[in-house]
């Protein structure tokens, strides 16, 4: 009965479970583009790709060392066209993926694609899951054959490739419980919970219930969380029994985070690697019949051929790894930092610091042409963030709203570290098509507003029996009002037009 207990299991289950989950996180992360992509990096978007490597370009000497510094493909082209296209065709690789079909070329060309898109995303795409779906991407390409795209190819999975995986997990569980440790006292006096639902970037359904729940239970949390990340990683390391409960340990932990919030597909990328610590015999017992004796079958017809490639990229990630292993034992440890132009080795974390007070920026605008005490500001309605006050929390992780992110971190910010949030004020005055797809409501349909500007306010979970969600309190204008003529200049600066 207990099997899987055994120190030596294939792993032809495991990597059907591995490269399924992993098409999902890369459709959900493509999907983001196709709606994203050109309002936010298009010709005329918030922050312009084209701009972007134009200004980056001027620090090499020629095209061929720009593109080994920051290999993106669109060094070649970034017309809106060509984001659109390869965008969509993220989306149909990764579906072929998801529903069973996988080989070198086509996770190969998924990675492409993707280091390409965030090597020009700037503000968009610095989250520590980019780098983890590259590096989690790029060692899955020694998972599977080189041509043959079929579910149970008789390619067997490397063992040193599930090592790999366990590699990843490791870093990812114990950087991110080390720079709690490091980073903010609440974390070792008990406390970090006590804030951390209410004041996460874009909470869910879920979030005020885990808010509200009693603080000695919030508290054991966070030393259970300790534990999960700091402890639990090492058993990873011992094969059979230890790491299999390891495993189930870690998963659970990232279902929970996915329970109490919208954490893009932060969790969803993890679970992919975690998948790892499971073997053939252990997932016998969640995974349907006909799965299992596909699996049976493909075992079977193995092939013989030596995974040379796969051990040869394992001594790359351990020179690549040093950095990454020098970074855990620093005082100063960095979160969320690729060492490499690949992202092939990365250190991880996650809310090293927690927020004990959420602010939150506010969007509005008028058709008053003259600012008077009168004037009635009409506010903007963003896809998750919160503004309306009696606006249920949504379900939208492991789709991300991105500039729903990014907004939460320029409320903790100023208006001069965001030159962004400017631009997006300029398009709204001119009632943008492309900006406003990123928003969920205009409250000028007919005609763009005269006057935009956003002000600051201090939002907290309403009681749970109240019919409002949020409570929130005014504190001051953040940037504006501005008009048109007002805000040309900035914008224009920004734009880098004299």
């Amino acid at each position: 009965m207990f099997e899987f207990l055994a120190l030596e299991s294939p792993y032809w289950l495991t990597r059907f479970v591995i490269l399924r989950l992993l098409g999902l996180v890369y459709f959900f992360a493509f999907l983001s583009l196709v709606k994203q992509v050109i309002p936010l990096l298009g010709k005329n978007g918030l922050t312009p790709a084209t701009l972007y490597l134009s200004q980056l370009k001027k620090q090499f000497k020629n095209k061929t060392e720009a593109v080994w510094n920051v290999p993106t493909i669109f060094w070649f082209g970034c017309s809106d066209s060509l984001l659109l296209f390869f965008a969509w065709s993220g989306v149909l690789l990764s579906f072929i993926v998801l529903i069973g079909y996988a080989n070198v070329f086509i996770l190969l060309a998924l990675w492409i694609i993707y280091l390409s898109f965030v090597h020009i995303g700037q503000v968009w795409y610095g989250y520590g899951w980019e780098s983890e779906l590259l590096e989690t991407g790029f060692v899955a390409l020694f998972l599977v054959p080189l041509f043959d795209p079929s579910p149970f190819s008789s390619f067997q999975a490397p063992v040193i490739v599930i090592w790999l995986l366990l590699w990843l997990t490791f870093r990812l569980h114990i950087g991110s419980g080390l720079i709690k440790l490091r980073a903010d006292r609440c974390w070792k006096q008990g406390t970090c919970l006590f804030y951390h639902f209410e004041t996460q970037p874009i909470p869910n359904p879920c979030s005020p219930y885990f808010h509200f729940l009693p603080k000695t239970l919030l508290k054991i949390g966070v030393w259970y969380t300790h534990i999960i990340q700091l402890v639990v990683p090492w058993f990873l390391l011992i094969p059979g029994w230890p790491r299999v409960i390891a495993g189930i340990f870690l998963l659970l932990f990232q279902i929970t985070l996915m329970i109490s919030g919208n954490l893009s597909f932060l969790n969803l990328i993890s679970i992919v690697a975690i998948i790892a610590a499971f073997n053939d015999t252990f997932l016998q017992f969640v995974m349907p019949d006909v799965i299992i004796k596909k699996a049976a079958e493909a075992a079977t017809l193995q092939s013989t051929a030596v995974p040379y490639a796969a051990w040869i990229f394992a001594g790359v990630v351990v020179i690549l790894s040093i950095p990454v292993v020098k970074n855990l034992c620093s005082r100063y440890q960095y979160m969320n930092t690729s060492f490499n132009q690949f992202h092939l080795v990365n250190t991880y974390g996650a809310f090293g610091s927690v927020g004990k007070v959420r602010q939150e920026l506010v969007v509005k605008g008028t058709t008053d042409a003259k600012i008077t005490e009168k004037t009635v500001w009409k506010e903007y309605e963003f896809i998750a963030k919160p503004t309306n006050v009696k606006r249920k929390l949504p379900i939208i992780a492991p789709y991300q709203p991105r500039i729903d992110w990014q907004i939460w971190f320029a409320a903790m910010q100023t208006p001069f570290e965001n030159p962004w949030l400017i631009h997006f004020l300029w398009k709204l005055l001119h009632n943008d098509k492309r900006a406003l797809s990123l928003i969920a409501e205009n409250p000028f349909p007919k005609q763009p507003p005269k006057h935009v500007m956003i002000d600051l306010y201090r939002y907290e979970f309403a009681p749970l029996k109240s019919t409002d969600v949020w409570k929130r309190e005014y504190i001051g204008t953040w940037v504006g009002p501005f008009d048109k003529k007002r805000l040309e200049p900035y914008v224009r600066a920004i734009l880098g037009k004299s």
